[in-house]
Order: structure tokens, then C-alpha cells, then sequence
């Protein structure tokens, strides 16, 4: 496309930052060979069984781009920034950060559907489709392909300016555009995500063993009770966790408090006390998740979080002196 290429590869790029989106980048279609390798890397983390229950993370279409729309040349990343300079009350339980704002879904969604219309009333018969982290697509590899950031040893993609508190989409198109360059991993020696984990869930660089992961069990599992292991390092969380973010350099500095209407916190998720919460009844929670992620955890399963997260209490309280010495 050339000149014209360009041109619209800006455009599209302002377009995505007026929709609330930054940073935005474009890979293209076949990418380079830094993908390959991180498609090889998810074949390896399946076959391992780290990604539990999980099926979905096998879905054929994520080693295949052309699967999700069949002729795409090019994909526009977007990321949204999730970071609210506010943080939970003293005592109170703990919820993933992604968790405090509407459902990220939804309006990510929401806003990639506009900008592929604004696409194709600029380029009539132009085709595309918008991606959320739902999609079976390799976001954060092909997020770092079209220079967002790079992936950090703890698996999320981190930016320079923005840390890790990104919320991911992409636009697929069929039309050709001019690549950015991909993100330069810049993680160096640091091991402070690996060595933070309580569970010890990032056994190694870039490997997340959902297994182990307090995120995994508190959203995903579907158990009556949570594994020991998970109970004796859960602390206070009962929907996420961010442990591994909270201590990552990049993301101590001083960050760019989002605006968005769309992330700012409900109020309650900061204020979140165990005994008033495992009081509520489903109705009461289901009223309270109305348009949030979170609502893929079940009533029944934020009271089995929150009795685990009492129960850890408990445990560190009553052993704090009675592990073993030497």
C-alpha cells in the first residue's frame, strides 16, 4: 500500500487513542520469527499440564492467526491501561486490579468494534475482526510482535511507561499495513516476580504453572475447597492476584493514574471485609458483579475463597513461631 499504507496506519493509530487505547502498534501477517518461538513455548506449556483445567488454552486457532479471520495481513494492538492510583483499605480482603472496573471484555470489544467500523467506512469492503484476551489468539505474544512491550518473566506484557497493568485487545484486518517493531524484552537479571510468588507459581522465566497460581484457583477452580498449598499462601486474596505485578520494578515507579471511567474501582472491592461478604446472599452478589469480569466467580465460590483466606489467617497467626528452626 505504500504512502497510502502509512498514512492509514496513522489514522488508525489517532483513531485508536481518541477510542481511549495506548499504547497502539501494528504487526503483520506472516510475523517474524520471534512468534514461532512463542507458539513453540505454549506447545511446551501445555504438554507440561501447566495450564490445569484450562482447555481452552489448546484451542487450534491460537497457533493459527488465518483461523480467527482467513485472509488477515495485519493486526492493530491496543493496550488499556487498568492502573488507578488507589489501593485497598487496611485489612480489607484483595481483588486483582483488573477486576475493580467494568467488565474489561465488554469495553474493549465495545471500542475495537467502532474502530474497525471507522475502518471500513475508510476503506470500503475492508474486513476485520476485534479480539479480546477471550479470543483464541496468542494476545500478548502478538501484543510484544507489534511493539506494545515485551513479555515479562512473570507472562504479562509489560510497557515502559505504562508497567504491566494493560489490558489487551486487537483488531485483525485484511488489509496490509506497515509493522511496527517489536518490543525488546528488557527484564535483564531480575528475578522479583519469581521470588515474590507465595506458591511458587512462575517456576521458571515466562513460566506461569496455573496449578499453583492463586489466580487460577480463585476464578477458575471449580473445587469445593481450595488445595493446602494454595490456603497457606493465599494471604488476602479472594479474586485474583497481583503479587507478582506489585513487586515488579517496572511497575514501582510512579504510574500514569487512568482516567477512564470504564476502570476507576467500585467503591467495595477496596473495602472488602470477610465477615460482612460471607453474609451476602447470591442475589446480593450478583447485583454487586453486574458488568464485571469477575462475575465468572461464583457466589458460592467467593464464600469458599474468602473462608480460605480466614482459614490462612488463622494458620500463619497460630504457626508463626512453630516452623522448623535452622
Amino acid at each position: 500500500m505504500g504512502h497510502a499504507g502509512a498514512q492509514l496506519a496513522q489514522q488508525i493509530k489517532q483513531q485508536a487513542r481518541a477510542l481511549g487505547f495506548d499504547p497502539v502498534g501494528i504487526a503483520a501477517v506472516p510475523p517474524g520469527p520471534r512468534l514461532a518461538l512463542r507458539t513453540a513455548a505454549l506447545e511446551r506449556w501445555l504438554a507440561a499440564g501447566h495450564q490445569a483445567s484450562m482447555a481452552w488454552m489448546a484451542d487450534p486457532r491460537r497457533r493459527d492467526v488465518e483461523l480467527l479471520l482467513p485472509g488477515v495481513r495485519s493486526l492493530v494492538a491496543v493496550g488499556l491501561s487498568y492502573y488507578v492510583a488507589a489501593e485497598r483499605a487496611p485489612g480489607g480482603l484483595a481483588v486483582a486490579r483488573y477486576g475493580w472496573g467494568r467488565d474489561y471484555h465488554r469495553v474493549i470489544d465495545g471500542r475495537l468494534r467502532q474502530l474497525g467500523r471507522w475502518l471500513e467506512a475508510e476503506v470500503p469492503g475492508a474486513r476485520w475482526r476485534a479480539c479480546v484476551d477471550s479470543a483464541p489468539l496468542l494476545d500478548k505474544a502478538w501484543a510484544e510482535e507489534a511493539g506494545l512491550g515485551w513479555i515479562g518473566k512473570h507472562g504479562n506484557l509489560i510497557h515502559r511507561e505504562r508497567g504491566s497493568w494493560l489490558l489487551l485487545g486487537h483488531l485483525l484486518t485484511d488489509l496490509e499495513l506497515p509493522a511496527d517493531a517489536p518490543g525488546r524484552p528488557q527484564c535483564g537479571a531480575c528475578s522479583a516476580c519469581l521470588d515474590a510468588c507465595p506458591t511458587g507459581a512462575i517456576p521458571e522465566p515466562f513460566v506461569v504453572d496455573a496449578r499453583r497460581c492463586i489466580a487460577f484457583h480463585t476464578i477458575e477452580n471449580r473445587d469445593p475447597e481450595l488445595p493446602a498449598a494454595i490456603v497457606a499462601g493465599l494471604g488476602p486474596w479472594v479474586a485474583g492476584c497481583d503479587i507478582c505485578q506489585d513487586v515488579c520494578p517496572w511497575n514501582q515507579r510512579q504510574l500514569e493514574s487512568s482516567a477512564d471511567p470504564d476502570v476507576q474501582p467500585r467503591p467495595w472491592w477496596l473495602e472488602l471485609r470477610a465477615t460482612e461478604a460471607l453474609a451476602w446472599s447470591d442475589q446480593a452478589w450478583d447485583e454487586k458483579l453486574r458488568a464485571s469480569a469477575l462475575r465468572r466467580i461464583k457466589p458460592w465460590m467467593w464464600r469458599r475463597n474468602i473462608r480460605a483466606a480466614m482459614a490462612g489467617k488463622r494458620d500463619s497467626a497460630n504457626g508463626a513461631n512453630s516452623g522448623p528452626s535452622g
